[in-house]
């Protein structure tokens, strides 16, 4: 089975095209190298996938038939990712929405004057 299709019957992805852009970008790699969306994968291959800044690594147990249900996934890759990988996710979620909410625009007056107050009382003490 094609690479990009296993990807997309174990759910990896929500569609093929998208496991195949995956793969043309490079964020499908087996021994360090770069797999191409068309080739073909075997059970007992350990392959890694990165998405959404996590590398996943996986080994093939068994090639679906087709796309299988989320319950019967298990039952054709083995998911060997490190709990540290999902550990830093969770940092990188927190050190972005520190300041500000997701949406909420760019600074307002208020935010620019506090951010000048800062800054020239930082630079009077340097003086």
């Amino acid at each position: 089975m094609r690479i990009d299709k296993f990807l997309w019957c174990t759910r990896y992805y929500k569609t093929r095209s998208l496991a195949t852009e995956a793969c043309k970008k490079g964020h499908v790699k087996q021994d360090g190298h770069n797999m191409k969306p068309s080739k073909e994968v075997f059970s007992g291959e350990k392959i890694i996938v990165r998405k959404q800044q996590i590398n996943y690594e996986l080994e093939v147990i068994d090639i679906p038939p087709n796309r299988v249900g989320a319950k019967l996934v298990d039952l054709y890759r083995k998911d060997l990712t490190p709990k540290e990988a999902f550990e830093n996710q969770e940092f990188i979620k927190y050190s972005k929405d520190y300041y500000r909410k997701k949406g909420t625009g760019r600074p307002t007056k208020k935010d620019r004057r506090d951010i000048e107050n800062y800054a020239d009382d930082h630079l009077e003490d340097h003086d």
